[in-house]
């Protein structure tokens, strides 16, 4: 299984380049967002009460909070999220989408879906999908932030 193991890891984190390349190319040149600044977007719309702590979204993105924090800083420059402070605890602050950041994330998402059916279009059916979706959601189960 050790090979089985080795093969299928270095697959994913092939494909996860190429997918990260294909998709922020074209998410930057419609919409001025990376790939990552898109799930960033879509993890401050799914989480609940529509903000994050910059803690719990470097736990979603599976980065360091002071990388969640550089990556929230240009977003909020150009008005796609706002800070919310915590009113009962000064150092904390949450980041919330804008009403500019719902209307960007909702164009950059029909954008991303586009993309996404593009990848498979022609090369896998509905069912292989499916499939591939399920094998890969084992390996995330039990962390925060699934965006399906």
């Amino acid at each position: 299984m050790t090979d089985f193991s080795f093969s299928a890891v270095t697959r994913m984190l092939r494909a996860t380049a190429l997918i990260e390349e294909r998709f922020s190319g074209g998410l930057s040149a419609i919409h001025g967002l990376s790939l990552r600044e898109t799930l960033l977007l879509l993890h401050v719309q799914a989480a609940p009460g529509g903000r994050l702590s910059r803690v719990d979204l470097a736990k979603r993105l599976h980065v360091s909070p002071s990388t969640a924090t550089r990556m929230a800083k240009p977003l909020e420059k150009i008005g796609v999220v706002g800070r919310e402070p915590d009113p009962r605890d000064a150092r904390l602050a949450y980041v919330v989408l804008t009403e500019a950041g719902e209307t960007v994330l909702n164009d950059a998402k029909a954008t991303l879906k586009r993309q996404c059916s593009d990848l498979f279009k022609d090369r896998w059916e509905e069912d292989h999908i499916a499939a591939l979706s399920a094998l890969v959601g084992r390996l995330t189960t039990h962390l925060p932030g699934d965006l399906t």
